[in-house]
């Protein structure tokens, strides 16, 4: 009986998935339609707004010319060193202010600050830092990312059931099996999430870093499409943009239904 509640209510959760799936696909159909009609009649203005065939036919000559390739690659490796990092340093100094209860306190204030400070302004700082490169935009990306993760993961290390510690504590465990093996898988459903969130993000990051200081880049190459009045360059841009962040995330939703897999049958 149950076996057959289970598998009807599989059923209806797929259907419904699928509605959704395909209501989503319907929606961007209509609005590529009704975009790519106002811009050949010129119900909105082509040199502003393009439309999408143009924007497809530039990114074909782009990449047939091979001028996209450098762009995207500069950017997606930014990206990356930036999401990966990000997550890894903030979820370290979480995992510090949990073992050090004094360190939090003293941190506390500070982090609060740093985190709802424009992390654009501080740009500037890591390029006569760093120097205007790579480093300087995978630094503006970490400022971004970092206090973020800090300050989710460290909240929730910090709500993890104290009566459930105290149990395991009396059991005889030391602060690094409790922390293994009660905080860490704890707190796993929030890293799911700021890797999530991170993705976002860090291409964040990276694009505002280099609007400020790249020659290469999906970034720089929306500057130079508005300093040429090119906005099919820009648009197109923005095309690529969304596109490689909706496979990273992607990714990591299938990382997060790989890791949730394996720690159920643990």
């Amino acid at each position: 009986m149950l076996g057959k509640l289970y598998a009807k209510h599989k059923r209806r959760n797929r259907k419904l998935a699928g509605a959704v799936r395909a209501s989503q696909l319907v929606l961007l159909i209509l609005f590529i339609g009704l975009w790519e009609i106002a811009g050949r009649n010129r119900w909105i203005d082509p040199l502003l707004f393009s439309y999408p065939s143009k924007m497809l036919k530039l990114l074909g000559h782009m990449m047939a010319d091979g001028s996209l390739w450098p762009h995207l690659g500069a950017t997606v490796t930014e990206t990356i060193v930036g999401f990966v990092a990000g997550t890894l340093i903030g979820t370290a100094i979480a995992a510090a202010l949990w073992w050090f209860p004094f360190l939090s306190r003293v941190l506390d204030p500070y982090l609060v600050v740093l985190n709802s400070m424009p992390k654009v302004a501080l740009g500037p700082i890591f390029i006569v830092t760093l120097g205007p490169g790579f480093l300087s935009i995978v630094a503006v990306t970490l400022s971004v990312t970092v206090i973020i993760t800090t300050l989710n993961i460290y909240n929730q290390f910090r709500e993890i059931d104290s009566g459930y510690q105290k149990v395991v504590k009396l059991l005889g465990a030391t602060r690094a099996q409790l922390f293994r093996l009660v905080i860490l898988p704890g707190s796993f459903p929030v890293i799911i999430s700021t890797l999530k969130v991170n993705v976002g993000l860090a291409w964040i990051g990276v694009i505002v870093g280099e609007f400020l200081v790249a020659k290469v880049g999906l970034g720089y190459q929306m500057i130079y499409g508005f300093q040429v009045f090119n906005f099919t360059l820009v648009l197109s841009s923005l095309l690529v943009i969304g596109a490689v962040a909706t496979v990273m995330y992607q990714l990591v939703a299938a990382l997060e239904k790989r890791l949730t897999d394996g720690w159920r049958e643990r």
